[in-house]
């Protein structure tokens, strides 16, 4: 599984464990192995511009996901898509730590807690998850939190 990432907030974030719970989420949900992934960590004047032209919000939020569309992956000639008819890519998660921060401590845990459970949760909508309805909400954040408590379990031993 191909995870890149890239921090141009400005924050200091351990990227590595954003990486880790990332392809923990992806490997529990049985995605491809050979599926890529990118992850952008941006500051809040970037986050704010891409909250506006892709969701039509008003300032930053704290995670984007943007899926890419299965039809426009190309495997090049002669090739044929990864096993399962997954796509090779995924789509990017983009991040924002300091909207991420404020979350944080209004919720009484650490920032980079905040960032794995909105890493897990932009993987989740790159999967089709979504939580616009109640039924849809109970499913996906039930998910989320199973994720990332076996994650958690994983880093303990």
């Amino acid at each position: 599984m191909s995870i890149e990432i890239a921090n141009e907030s400005g924050a200091d974030v351990d990227t590595d464990a954003v990486l880790a719970v990332a392809r923990h989420a992806l490997d529990e949900m049985g995605v491809n192995p050979l599926a890529e992934l990118s992850v952008l960590l941006v500051d809040i004047d970037y986050m704010s511009e891409l909250n506006h032209r892709w969701m039509g919000g008003d300032g930053p939020t704290d995670v984007l996901a943007f899926p890419m569309d299965e039809g426009s992956v190309d495997h090049g000639p002669g090739e044929s898509a990864p096993a399962g008819g997954e796509p090779a890519l995924l789509g990017d998660i983009v991040l924002c730590p300091e909207v991420a921060a404020k979350q944080a401590a209004a919720a009484g845990h650490s920032t980079a807690d905040e960032l794995h459970l909105l890493t897990v949760h932009g993987v989740l909508h790159l999967l089709g998850y979504d939580h616009a309805e109640p039924e849809e909400e109970r499913e996906m954040f039930g998910l989320q939190a199973r994720l990332l408590a076996s994650w958690r379990s994983t880093r303990s031993q």
